[in-house]
């Protein structure tokens, strides 16, 4: 029984990724949000309980990975395309194409988790964004412009430029051959692991003063700190 159990997290993760999809077409972004974040800690669960119980698998690698692609591809790429939609509130002129775009961040996921599974490099360390850090980037974003009662702020974030813009540097992210520090802590060491304990502070301060809206800035945080405290490639 002791196997199936990450299996069982994984699929709950896929689970709460269709139940987001769902939550994103009925309008409650809120509600998704909430979901992909509860599908965020079952993707460390079942990762963490597979390593903890010794019962790793072919399967629930690839398992894994197809959930990723729901709930951290399928479901932020609807979100922009629901953002896109909205963005005619920004008074600029939005072609009939466009929402599409968003479409390239299921694309690039469904890439880079493919790498993902073929590469031995990715042990100590990320190359690319990991999808789960593009979702998070982009549900910050869409909740901040979908709820925000500041005109300004809602016209710079619905803007159908900077939609794009977030859109195509995500899917290039996504796949770049840039080593990104992996959040995982094998000690306590602070040397080994400095960027991450930084990361993880400043974090902590900006949900004290920012609340919701420092979600916004966690992933450039962590991609300036990646940069700043460059892994070692192997």
């Amino acid at each position: 029984m002791k196997s199936l159990l990450p299996n069982l997290l994984t699929l709950s993760n896929l689970a709460c990724g269709l139940l987001a999809v769902i939550a994103i077409f009925s309008s409650d972004y809120r509600l998704a949000a909430w979901l992909v974040g509860v599908a965020l800690v079952l993707d460390f669960l079942d990762g963490f309980t597979a390593r903890l119980l010794k019962v790793h698998s072919e399967i629930g690698k690839q398992l894994d990975s197809l959930a990723d692609l729901v709930t951290f591809g399928v479901a932020p790429g609807f979100l922009l395309y629901r953002l896109f939609k909205m963005s005619y509130l920004s008074g600029e002129p939005v072609p009939g194409f466009l929402p599409f775009i968003a479409l390239l961040i299921p694309v690039f996921s469904a890439l880079r988790l493919a790498k993902f599974n073929v590469d031995t490099r990715q042990k100590d360390y990320f190359i690319g964004l990991p999808t789960p850090a593009s979702a998070i980037l982009i549900f910050s974003l869409g909740l901040w412009g979908f709820y925000t009662d500041n005109e300004t702020t809602r016209g710079i974030i619905l803007h159908p430029f900077l939609l794009t813009l977030l859109t195509i540097a995500t899917s290039a992210l996504l796949v770049a051959e840039l080593p990104l520090m992996s959040l995982k802590l094998r000690n306590l060491n602070w040397r080994e692991n400095r960027g991450v304990f930084i990361l993880l502070f400043l974090i902590g301060l900006a949900l004290f003063f920012l609340r919701f809206r420092a979600l916004a800035i966690i992933i450039p945080l962590y991609l300036l700190l990646s940069l700043i405290y460059k892994p070692t490639r192997k």
